[in-house]
């Protein structure tokens, strides 16, 4: 594997690491729903006041708020379970191990427009290198010292190529 690759692997991981924080964050959102939710079914919200004109708008139903429950919980559910999986991915591609979940992690980070997007066709891109592939299939079957005395050889070569 080359030092682009390795290069590459790195900015993959860091860019994993910065959107599932992101998906993190943004799974706070739906809690404002949830909260709301709670709030019609429990009954303290739309309650009509004493001094209220007569003609004062009944309070939600409570099939509302449960809907606003359920709704919210399953988007916290996905952004949060979406983003632990961005944050692994990011750490198998540090250590180049379980290409496969990477990649279906990518796939599925391909369906959140436009960042996602272009996270997982660039992980796809550099996971489909010849060079990477054999480098975490390397790693799937040799013990660990062995990874990284390889990686350190194979650093000596390009130096002493590039720098003469």
């Amino acid at each position: 594997m080359t030092v682009i690759d390795r290069e590459h692997l790195k900015i993959l991981a860091i860019c994993h690491y910065i959107l599932g924080g992101l998906f993190a964050l943004c799974g706070c959102v739906p809690v404002i729903y949830l909260l709301v939710g709670v709030l019609i079914v429990g009954g303290d919200l739309g309650q009509p006041q004493p001094g209220n004109r007569p003609g004062a708008p009944p309070p939600p139903p409570e099939s509302l708020g449960w809907m606003l429950i359920g709704i919210a919980s399953v988007m916290m559910l996905f952004l949060w379970a979406h983003s632990v999986a961005l944050v692994a991915a990011g750490r198998c591609l540090q250590c180049r191990q379980s290409r496969i979940f990477c990649m279906v992690v990518a796939g599925f980070s391909c369906l959140q427009q436009p960042l996602g997007l272009l996270l997982g066709i660039f992980t796809f891109i550099v996971l489909s290198r010849p060079k990477v592939r054999a480098a975490f299939d390397r790693n799937r079957f040799e013990p660990r010292a062995e990874r990284y005395r390889f990686d350190r050889d194979e650093d000596r070569e390009f130096d002493r190529y590039h720098h003469e």
